[in-house]
Order: structure tokens, then sequence, then C-alpha cells
């Protein structure tokens, strides 16, 4: 059974003539090497970007959370940058994926999600991505438009261009089978089902991050056995936090969108210093010439200079002009930032709950490990919160970690 392509696309945005799409070769080499992990097959691309044909590039995500970091940022740069040289760009929310789980990089299964909890999330997400894309420009779809619909036999039709052995190659099967934990037989479908994304839209192009490598090339296999177009892969470079460890809110070292303009500078510049290179590179439009001059100044005027460049394309000069303010208030001088945070509560509440809900920390096992690193500090008294079971009775100015201040005032 062939499925069938590119039904769902055709009605919203037509193919626009080759005059609109850029060849120039400068760009199309800049596309295919800044901030890029890998392009397979990298021939194909260069044939395909220089032919002067729209090409259709498909970008899709299973938004688990409604929160970007910079991370997050990285292939949807890269995405605007196909769009600017006059490519189609298709949007794929996994409105179905998202419900089974993506196992890439887990060691454990992932949470499913509901429907209703994918919309939401995508609600969040696409307000913090239009700080990068235009959306006015891109195509959205949801992918239980057609996987909603998928039956058994086409099931066993995709499942049959596949072996076992190709799907425990995947290092977290192979991790996991070591440990002896659980791997249910839907992860295995994980891929075939974001693969017929591929054969539904019949894109001449996918990007993602490194780590969806797999999952994409699995895209590029079906669209071959379906007798689609012959897709490349651009997969995009990861950066690691502000620690230099994977970037994960479950260790607290992410750079969020949502994060102020005094937060995000702060974060920056906690920065190890080599990873300012990279930060440069795919997180800014510095040029190559502006980043070699950057690279060359004293480390903490090059990350000053890199984190008032991302505050800016944030939160504008006015955001970064305050948040060097603060940073010199808070760091050089040892005050307590202007405009610092106010929190009205309930009297009696925990500080956890408090810090948690208002997103000042990730989650309560953060709050535990910050209380225990005696970092989470009282300056109106001078001392450590030493109890995770802190509840509050009276006014507290908290400096949490490093860079967060908040003040909290009972009611």
């Amino acid at each position: 059974m062939i499925p069938q392509r590119g039904c769902y696309t055709k009605h919203m945005f037509g193919f626009r003539g080759k005059h609109d799409v850029v060849t120039d070769p400068r760009r199309i080499g800049e596309v295919l090497t800044r901030g890029v992990e890998n392009v397979i097959p990298r021939e194909l691309a260069l044939k395909k970007l220089s032919s002067g044909e729209q090409l259709r590039v498909y970008f899709g995500i299973d938004p688990n959370s409604a929160k970007l970091h910079l991370g997050h940022t990285v292939p949807l740069r890269k995405l605007k940058q196909f769009s600017e040289l006059g490519h189609h760009i298709i949007f794929v929310v996994g409105s179905f994926t998202a419900m089974i789980g993506d196992p890439t990089d887990r060691d454990a299964e992932r949470t499913q999600l509901s429907r209703e909890e994918v919309r939401e999330n995508f609600k969040g997400y696409r307000r913090q991505a239009e700080k990068v894309l235009d959306f006015s420009r891109v195509e959205v779809r949801y992918n239980h438009e057609w996987l909603d619909t998928v039956d058994f036999e086409k099931i066993v039709s995709l499942a049959s261009k596949f072996t076992v052995q190709q799907m425990l190659q995947r290092d977290m099967f192979e991790r996991r089978m070591r440990d002896g934990k659980p791997i249910r037989l839907h992860e295995f479908l994980y891929p075939l089902m974001v693969g017929y994304d591929s054969v539904v839209l019949d894109v001449d192009a996918e990007l993602g991050g490194s780590d969806q490598e797999f999952n994409m090339l699995a895209g590029r296999h079906l669209q071959a056995a379906f007798g689609g177009r012959d897709k490349f892969v651009l997969t995009t470079r990861l950066i690691e936090g502000t620690d230099g460890r994977k970037m994960s809110k479950s260790f607290g070292n992410c750079v969020y969108i949502t994060d102020t303009p005094t937060q995000m500078f702060g974060k920056l510049m906690s920065m190890r210093d080599n990873l300012v290179p990279i930060y440069l590179d795919v997180c800014t439009d510095f040029s190559a010439p502006r980043q070699e001059e950057i690279l060359a100044l004293h480390p903490k005027e090059a990350k000053m200079a890199l984190a008032g460049e991302i505050v800016r394309m944030y939160h504008g000069e006015d955001g970064t002009r305050r948040a060097k303010e603060d940073f010199i208030k808070t760091f050089s001088e040892g005050n307590i930032p202007e405009g610092i945070q106010e929190l009205r509560v309930p009297r009696g509440v925990t500080l956890a709950n408090v810090l948690v809900g208002n997103g000042v920390v990730e989650s309560k096992s953060e709050f535990r490990r910050l209380v225990k690193q005696r970092a989470i500090h009282n300056t109106d008294a001078d001392s450590p919160i030493t109890d995770d079971s802190h509840s509050i009775q009276e006014p507290l100015t908290l400096k949490v970690g490093k860079r967060r201040f908040v003040r909290i005032v009972p009611e």
C-alpha cells in the first residue's frame, strides 16, 4: 500500500517561481555549514538548493513542554535561513506522536501526553518561537491529521521496511538493555510514525537537532521506499548548558527565552568560557569576522558582548541596557538589582511551592538541591535557607543561586 502524498499542503501554499528562490553560493554555503552537525547526503543538498526550485523543508516537534531554551532556537534559526532563501517551510506539530513519546536520548520511558496537553504546550511554544521565526511564512500542520487514519495494514507495510536490528542499534535502547530497563514495543514504532510524516508531506529536506538523526533518516528511507522525493537531512548542533553539561531543566543550566533580561544576561555571564565560541556561532547573527574580534577580547568582555547581543535579540536595546546595569550593581557592587521580582503569597505557604509555582526554580528536586547546597540566601538575615520545608511567615528577600533575586511578601 503506497500512502497518499502531499494532500495536506497544496491547498494552503502554492509554489513560487524560480525567480523568488535565492541560489547565491555564499548563502547556501552558510545554510549548510553554520551551526550544522551533518548533512546527509551533502551532494543532494547542494544540488537541490542550487536548482532554483522552491524546496519543501520539514521540521517537526513534539511539544513536551511550553518553555523554550536557547538550544531550541538553533533549528528554528536554521528554518529562518531556509525561509529567507525562498523555500517552503512546513512545521509539523506532533499531536499524535507526542502521545506516544520519543525514545531519543532517553534511558527510561518518556511520559505520554494527551492531545489537549500537546495543543496547550504548542500555544506557548509558538509564542516564544515567533521571536525567531515568522510564522506568517510557515505552514503549520498537526500529524494526527494523517496518523489518526493509519490502519493495521499500513502499520505492517511501514514496519516491513525496517529490521529489529536497525532499531536495536540506537544508543538509548542499547543502554536500557544493558541496564535491564524495559523497551516498549510502541517505542520501536516511533521512528516509523515520524518517518511517515515525510512520506505524506513528500518533502525535499528535513532538519532537526543532531539527536534526531535516526528518526529523520527513517523518513528518508521511507520516502524512497514509497517512491517519494529524494530527501536530504540536515542536523543542527546541540549546545551545552551554562555549566557545560547537556542543556536540561533538571540540571538548572538552561537559558530560557522567557527569562527576564537580567536573568538571561546573568546566566550567560556565568557560563563556562569554552562555550562562548559555539554560542556566538549558533545563537547570534554575528559574522565570522565579528566573532573573531569578540573571541580576541578578554573572556569576561567576550561574554559581555555575547550576553548583550542575545538579550538584545529577545528583549531589545532597553532590555540589554537594564540587564547590564543590574549585572554591574549585583555582581560588581554587591547590591540587590532594581526591579526585583516581588511575589505576594498566602501566609504559611511553603517556600518550595512559591519558588516552583512562580518559575523561580524548575522543580522541587532542584529546590531541595539548592537548599542542600546552601544556594538560597536570605539577604535580609544574611543567612542561607537550610530547611526545605520552610514556610513563609514574614517578608523575605532571597538570592536564589548566583543570579536570581526575588522578594516574597506574605498576605
